[in-house]
């Protein structure tokens, strides 16, 4: 059973995929593109290549829970997957994944052009670690 873990922003969209098992984070990877339909193509190819069995939308909410814009584009992104693909697919709240994953990646010493083209799969990769962790429970 593999899970996809997507990451949506409004430049590049990170993904992240779970072995086969669903046990661990594997590949991980960004989209460049703005455009929802086209990241909803791209993102359900890639769901269809990979046999992925779910699909985990980071839902961004403010600290205090509430839903702002970026959780709303999130929200749009989980619904048009799920049209597009028939995929189970699940909203997951991704506070501070996005500051996490900069954060590891300034531990390992990533700045510049290739931190900005890294984040996202990053973040994306936290996204499916804390919902493998929440399922293994």
């Amino acid at each position: 059973m593999r899970i996809m873990a997507i990451d949506y922003g409004d430049a590049r969209t990170g993904m992240a995929v779970s072995d086969a098992t669903g046990t661990l984070t594997g590949d991980a990877w960004v989209i460049k593109e703005r455009n929802l339909s086209k990241v909803v193509n791209a993102a359900a190819q890639e769901a269809a290549a990979r046999e992925v069995s779910v699909i985990v939308v980071g839902h961004p909410k403010n600290m205090d829970g509430s839903v702002g814009p970026r959780a709303e584009k999130s929200k749009e992104l989980a619904e048009a997957m799920k049209l597009q693909t028939g995929i189970e697919t699940v909203l997951w709240d991704e506070r501070l994944t996005t500051m996490n994953a900069h954060r590891i990646l300034s531990d390992t010493g990533t700045y510049g052009k290739k931190r900005k083209n890294t984040v996202d799969a990053v973040a994306a990769s936290l996204i499916l670690e804390s919902y493998l962790a929440y399922i293994q429970k």
